[in-house]
């Protein structure tokens, strides 16, 4: 009987070893930063991770039996940075090539590459000016539409047949990859050169929010009258500006648009490669549109750490209202950081709950609780990023979230309406 009981016992432990061993043994997301930003995107924080692969979703770069045969011959030139790829396995994205490689591999004539904020290779500080160079490993001309130029000019357009578009966006108005489509867009219609767009899915694309900038506070962080979060593709967006006439003097662009398989607005994509040095991941991806804001304030929104646009915080704000606490530092993407070197008092927003609207209650508190809230907005700034002074006005008046969000209502549900014969995903 003892033997049996033993035996039993043995059994049951050898089974239970077996389970820990097999759950264990399940691969799990890297919890780790990526130093470059060609280097793949930290996927410590995925929205709905578990349904990612629902679908094949196929990049435009991707579908090359498809757009190889529209270049043809032609002189080509390239707007892209180091998102610009075409990947090996289209289900986990882990592994792929720079399109200007595979270009060149296929005898594809690349005459030159148009670089925006951030550089060809995605470097570069967030409003750093890009200089014009060469890039290093294929030689090939880069001219910057992140310096005095942000346009590209007659001159430059002369020897080439076909632009090609190709840049990974997050779907937020400031972010200003979507304002040198516009500028591109514009250039190409006054020199009769059609643009070809390799479309890619817009991870903030599940929803629509946020105040609609007025035309008078048009900038490079903002050109059209859309809300802050726009819910559409780079794709989309083109046949936006080309539909509503915002390339002015009766101008449309001649655009070709290769759209994403598989893939509708409501579908999770994670990002496998960092769009730009401050968006590590797709929790900061996610938290950019409502952390954006502070860039126009005195408060720093992560950079100068490791978690940019996962936190916040500032010299200004106590330990009495926040006990989070951080020092910026110089690092990859912030040379000069908000702060540097100070402590600063905030908020901890990693293991917050993935947003599907703008979250204003931080940017509320902060200026609440500030020790100096007369010089807390950087005006120009921050109406620059919000398209409007309205905002600034409505936080320093005390006027409550809810008033301040019914107040973009009629705006949304006008640019919903207008937007729903842009589109080319449901």
């Amino acid at each position: 009987m003892v033997f049996v009981r033993n035996a039993f016992k043995n059994t049951f432990l050898f089974l239970l070893i077996i389970f820990i061993s097999c759950v264990s043994g399940i691969k799990t997301p890297p919890n780790t930063e990526a130093e470059e930003a060609e280097s793949p995107i930290s996927s410590s924080y995925r929205v709905q991770d578990t349904i990612k692969n629902q679908h094949q979703i196929v990049v435009g770069a991707n579908q090359t039996e498809v757009y190889i045969p529209l270049i043809g011959n032609k002189k080509i030139a390239l707007v892209g940075n180091q998102t610009s790829v075409i990947f090996k396995n289209t289900i986990d994205q882990e592994d792929y090539v720079h399109l200007v490689d595979s270009l060149l591999s296929r005898n594809i004539n690349i005459v030159k590459v148009f670089a925006p904020e951030h550089g060809f290779r995605g470097k570069a500080d967030a409003a750093e000016l890009v200089a014009d160079g060469k890039d290093i490993k294929t030689g090939i001309p880069i001219l910057s539409l992140y310096g005095k130029q942000k346009k590209p000019s007659t001159k430059s357009l002369s020897d080439i047949e076909l632009m090609v578009f190709d840049i990974q966006d997050v779907g937020v108005r400031f972010y200003t990859y979507i304002s040198t489509l516009h500028y591109v867009m514009q250039a190409c219609a006054e020199n009769n050169i059609p643009v070809l767009i390799l479309d890619r899915p817009n991870p903030n694309a599940h929803y629509i929010d946020g105040p609609t900038l007025e035309s008078k506070h048009a900038s490079f962080v903002g050109m059209h009258p859309i809300p802050l979060v726009h819910g559409m593709t780079i794709g989309e967006y083109a046949k936006m500006v080309n539909g509503e006439g915002w390339l002015g003097k009766g101008l449309k662009c001649d655009i070709e648009i290769i759209p994403v398989k598989n893939y509708t607005h409501s579908t999770p994509y994670h990002l496998p490669i960092r769009p730009s040095p401050n968006l590590p991941n797709d929790k900061a991806i996610n938290l950019y549109p409502s952390l954006g804001f502070f860039e126009g304030t005195t408060i720093n929104a992560g950079r100068g750490t490791e978690y940019q646009f996962q936190m916040y915080g500032s010299p200004d704000l106590t330990i009495e209202n926040y006990d989070y606490t951080y020092i910026p530092k110089p690092n990859f993407g912030a040379k000069y950081p908000k702060h540097r070197g100070e402590i600063c008092y905030g908020q901890d927003l990693r293991k917050s709950t993935a947003l599907d609207s703008i979250q204003l209650k931080w940017l509320f508190d902060a200026y609440n609780n500030s020790k100096n809230k007369e010089t807390f907005f950087k005006t120009k700034s921050f109406t620059a990023h919000a398209g409007n002074e309205k905002l600034q006005q409505q936080i320093e008046q005390g006027i409550s979230l809810q008033e301040v969000r019914a107040s973009w209502q009629e705006d949304l549900e006008k640019f919903k309406e207008k937007r729903e014969q842009y589109l080319i995903y449901k």
